[in-house]
């Protein structure tokens, strides 16, 4: 008889954000016609920049002219985007080779698949609050948790200090849900940690491009010693609104190897196995976020972002609550007010002043009595929204 995975019973009943969208739900149904100001979810609200635009319309036309038709692809990416994704980085000082740079159709997908890599035996690393995405993926694929618990003492970043295990080690920085920044010593400090024990650091840095501060890496290949240990995951999802696009890439350096296994030539073979890779169309999409037009149009509409998470901060400060965030990243991690439980916090928010959040307690236990607050929202949503909780919270 066959017997399914059992792991998907060890997943917690709820997802975060279907919980969200329940209450959310069950709150229009009593209240039909109330306008809500969703500030929870991390979906843009931006549309695509002309560069973008301009290079998927040329690419859909050139399906339909034989000479420029194209069918397959390879399936760890197309060349003209492997070799754009290297020039991206070699212009921060980062050397890639194209052979380095797989095509992913986003962070959260590639996040599930990269596990494929690593035995299940090997136990997984996760600082909380962490992105439940990553939690989940590793419950089903049957891998331990060692999880390393962050609080608002140290500024809810993971310090290897803390860590006693772990052969992955989820990182992200700028950080999903807390907005907290890695810098370079602390970074450093990781990377040391990994190669001392023969670990493998997962660095999610969707976010990377919200990053203002200098002192802050936006590559974790900015460190000494990360190609021996680190794999970048990125995603044009913030970066370039491509959520609905879906479209990322990932980094897998040639010299990260493990038992004298090639972890890169064993990412192609899954990718060759396992997918048929990304449409020409979106890949040509993603081209154009590279070029000097498209970085320049994409950085006009990250300083809207941007606009919202000082607006953000600026209410939070007027009120004395305390946060991380918002200067190098879309995301307020503030702390509830009067003592609120995440969950009652929510509940306030939205049936006093239609506001949406997300509770902390669902990016792991230590964000109990924490509220993340997204920017991605227009501004003048976000305006609104803080003005509502000003008043009332003064």
């Amino acid at each position: 008889m066959l017997t399914p995975n059992r792991h998907y019973a060890e997943l917690k009943d709820s997802y975060l954000f279907a919980r969200i969208a329940e209450k959310t739900k069950a709150y229009l149904a009593e209240h039909p016609g109330q306008r809500l100001l969703r500030m929870g979810i991390g979906d843009v609200s931006q549309p695509l920049c002309p560069a973008v635009i301009g290079a998927l319309h040329a690419a859909v036309e050139d399906q339909a002219v034989k000479e420029r038709f194209q069918g397959y692809l390879p399936e760890c990416g197309a060349p003209f985007l492997r070799e754009a994704v290297a020039r991206h980085y070699a212009a921060r000082g980062v050397a890639l080779s194209p052979e380095e740079v797989f095509v992913s159709s986003g962070a959260s997908d590639e996040l599930g698949h990269i596990l494929d890599l690593f035995d299940p035996s090997s136990p997984a690393l996760i600082p909380e609050p962490a992105y439940p995405a990553y939690v989940d993926a590793t419950v089903l694929a049957g891998r331990r948790i060692v999880h390393l618990p962050t609080g608002r003492d140290g500024g809810f970043l993971p310090s290897p200090a803390a860590a006693q295990e772990g052969d992955l080690i989820y990182l992200c920085s700028p950080n999903n849900p807390t907005g907290a920044v890695l810098n370079r010593q602390q970074l450093k400090a990781w990377v040391d940690w990994a190669n001392a024990r023969g670990a493998v650091i997962l660095f999610d840095a969707a976010y990377e491009a919200f990053i203002r501060d200098e002192a802050i890496p936006h590559s974790i290949f900015e460190i000494e010693g990360a190609r021996q240990c680190a794999i970048e995951i990125c995603s044009l999802s913030k970066t370039a609104g491509f959520t609905g696009t879906r479209l990322g890439y990932t980094v897998i350096p040639r010299e990260l190897q493990r038992s004298g296994m090639d972890l890169n030539a064993m990412w192609v073979r899954n990718r060759t196995t396992k997918s048929n890779g990304v449409s020409y169309i979106l890949q040509r999409g993603g081209e154009a976020v590279f070029t000097p037009e498209g970085q320049k149009q994409v950085r006009e509409t990250l300083a809207i972002y941007q606009g919202n998470a000082a607006v953000m901060a600026s209410t939070l400060d007027r009120l004395g609550i305390w946060y991380t965030g918002g200067r190098n990243a879309p995301y307020i991690w503030m702390e509830c007010p009067k003592g609120f439980t995440s969950w009652d916090f929510f509940d306030i928010l939205l049936h006093k002043v239609q506001v949406v959040g997300t509770p902390g307690e669902g990016f792991g236990a230590c964000g109990e009595g924490y509220f993340r607050f997204s920017a991605f929202g227009s501004p003048e949503d976000t305006r609104e929204a803080m003005a509502r909780l000003e008043e009332l919270l003064k």
